[in-house]
């Protein structure tokens, strides 16, 4: 008799083994046949929108302007804000006082004119017409202070100093620093003036090598010889350094690129004061003291044409 218990016990694998065969193709469409789940989408903070540098008018002393845009000059007010294409400038024996937030500060001498350019959250360009300016930057606020001189292509720019720029409208363009390091480039040429140097650039030429800024400053004036005069107008003329700034009985008069100036002067009767002051971008400053009288009732000088004859002498 043959054995028939293998065949008894063997069906029950087999059917286990058809049962997975068949469940195979349902997990493989419920595993891999499916599309996978979408992933989760990040979204990126929106970046801060970038603002225009901030420029105040942080002091105001005597008679200041302001012009907006192409507009007419009106009196300014301390706290004015100022746009790029404004306008500021100060008359004579007047001040004021320019705020860049946290990263600069400008003062501007009298008879100063100055433009804004452009204000970004990473650069302040301003124009200076004429005049003198002393500006410090704050380095810590990582920002670039430029400044562009009209009438020339002259430029100075700086991120971290203190330093005063001049300009005589006219191609004369000096800079000296006190504090930290300037950028100064003109006619081609860039210069560094550090703390205790200065530079001038004149028409068509590129800047002279940074030099120490000396220690005295010569100023010559020419007056008449004589203390009372009966002519109402004169010529005060004089030399100083190239690049100063000089006031005649306190009114702003410019020198030339060699430094040298003659200005009218209209006398009034009686006694007349006509000092001159001068300053320079280094911190340098002189003043030569002067008096003329003027008394129009003294007889004009003249001359007999014929003294030599009276005299026996030879014409």
């Amino acid at each position: 008799m043959s054995d028939e218990r293998p065949r008894k016990t063997a069906w029950p694998f087999y059917l286990a083994v058809g049962l997975v065969l068949a469940a195979l193709p349902v997990g493989y469409f419920l595993l891999l046949g499916s599309d996978p789940p979408p992933p989760p989408v990040v979204t990126k903070p929106p970046e801060p929108e970038k603002k225009p540098s901030e420029l105040k008018l942080a002091e105001v002393t005597g008679q200041v302007q302001i012009r907006r845009g192409k507009g007419e000059w009106v009196p300014a007010a301390k706290g004015e804000a100022l746009k790029a294409s404004d306008a500021v400038r100060t008359a004579d024996g007047s001040y004021a006082v320019l705020i860049g937030g946290e990263a600069y500060e400008v003062k501007m001498e009298p008879g100063t004119e100055v433009a804004v350019a452009d204000l970004s959250e990473s650069i302040s360009k301003l124009l200076l017409e004429s005049g003198m300016a002393t500006a410090k930057v704050n380095g810590k606020a990582r920002h670039t202070f430029e400044v562009r001189a009209s009438g020339s292509d002259a430029v100075a720019r700086t991120q971290a100093g203190t330093f005063a720029i001049s300009s005589n409208g006219a191609g004369t363009v000096a800079v000296g620093t006190h504090e930290g390091e300037v950028e100064f480039l003109g006619g081609g040429k860039v210069v560094i003036v550090r703390a205790g140097q200065e530079s001038v650039v004149r028409p068509g030429q590129g800047p002279s090598d940074p030099a120490p800024i000396p220690s005295s400053l010569l100023l010559k004036v020419s007056l008449p010889t004589a203390s009372v005069v009966n002519r109402r107008k004169l010529i005060l003329s004089g030399q100083v350094e190239p690049g100063a700034q000089l006031e005649i009985a306190g009114r702003v008069v410019r020198v030339d690129e060699k430094g040298k100036f003659a200005q009218p002067v209209e006398l009034i009767e009686g006694e007349n004061r006509l000092d001159v002051a001068a300053k320079t971008v280094g911190g340098l400053s002189a003043v030569s003291r002067h008096g003329v009288t003027l008394d129009t009732r003294v007889n004009k000088i003249s001359i007999d044409k014929h003294l030599w004859e009276n005299q026996g002498g030879t014409p």
